[in-house]
């Protein structure tokens, strides 16, 4: 049964969240690592590196070891990965036992892509391992009965991929997940301001931008926000005035891409599933989930009704720990 030394962890793009039944969220830190190119050493890791982001002298630089919910960068990763364990560990008071560890998977990895997590979190730190698809643990999460014969619509807004998923029964019965999330909507705001001002942002000036006056297509008063950026033609800093409504416009292709992944996964669902869906309707988690309007946007796109959840931002954290009681239930994924 469930023992301290169990741990679920949400593998995000953007954030690494720690999950035990004891604590609740124990850790959650950015995904970002700080190295110095010289030494190769490792200098911060998680909030005190994302600070570093875009302000530090050459030498070192500060990366993402997982882009699109995947391991870009296998040594960074475990790095990144045994820093976030022993900080688990200490909060949780894991003492010098291994823990058991449930990660989640984007549901469109590869095979090669998930063994590389599999590897990862083993090396770590952890005794046994078991995978769980993105959105069932979303779906835990979200309060929602999985293991029940009924449909299950969850939306997942992450850093690097969007998953959507109709789950019943403790499995996926269909899916799409793509590469479209909060991390493309933070290029499509920098690329929108750097070819209407002439002016380059960074990310975590984007990230701002789109949590004040990012909305989804949805009409709604206009908001203003200034911002500081260097200046492409003087090199100078400059700052300019933005819209909402630019932002709105800025984000559109990449949100229709999203709305298309759903209605692909709706299209999708089998017809003894559909009645459910009209019932229960759809669960929005990850990040993604908080943008103004995304609710109201999607919910009179798909003509059913659109939730958020109760605790987006850890929904999947929540569900890969909770996962643990239902494991003989759920179809686990393959390594």
């Amino acid at each position: 049964m469930f023992s301290s030394a169990e741990i679920g962890i949400d593998l995000g793009t953007a954030n690494i969240l720690v999950y035990s039944k004891n604590k609740g969220i124990a850790v959650n830190e950015p995904s970002v690592v700080a190295i110095d190119t010289e030494t190769k050493g490792i200098l911060a890791v998680g909030k005190d590196a994302k600070e570093m982001i875009g302000k530090t002298p050459g030498k070192i630089v500060a990366i993402r070891p997982l882009k699109d919910g995947v391991i870009a960068d296998y040594d960074m990763t475990t790095e990144l990965l045994s820093h976030i364990m022993k900080k688990a560990a200490k909060k949780i008071g894991l003492s010098m036992r291994k823990p058991n560890v449930i990660v989640c998977t984007p549901s469109g990895s590869t095979s090669v892509e998930r063994r590389a997590i599999h590897d990862a979190v083993r090396n770590a730190g952890a005794k046994k391992i078991n995978l769980i698809e993105e959105p069932v643990a979303a779906a835990i999460g979200a309060g929602m009965p999985v293991d029940e014969p009924v449909a299950n619509v969850v939306v997942d807004i992450g850093g690097g991929t969007t998953e959507v998923a109709i789950i019943s029964f403790g499995g996926v019965v269909a899916c799409h997940s793509i590469r479209i999330a909060g991390d493309r909507l933070d290029e499509d705001i920098i690329k929108h301001v750097r070819n209407e001002y002439n002016v380059l942002i960074g990310e975590q000036t984007a990230e701002l931008i789109k949590k004040e006056i990012g909305y989804a297509l949805v009409d709604h008063p206009e908001l203003h926000l200034d911002i500081r950026g260097r200046d492409l033609v003087t090199g100078l800093p400059k700052t300019i005035k933005l819209s909402s409504y630019e932002i709105r416009d800025a984000l559109k292709e990449s949100l229709l891409h999203i709305l298309e992944a759903i209605r692909a996964t709706l299209e999708d669902c089998p017809a003894e599933l559909s009645g459910d869906i009209v019932d229960r309707g759809v669960i929005l988690t990850g990040g993604g989930a908080l943008m103004k309007g995304m609710e109201e946007w999607l919910s009179t796109e798909i003509f059913v009704p659109v939730h958020v959840a109760e605790n987006p931002l850890e929904s999947v954290a929540i569900g890969t720990g909770k996962a643990l009681q239902y494991i003989g239930k759920l179809q686990t994924v393959a390594k």
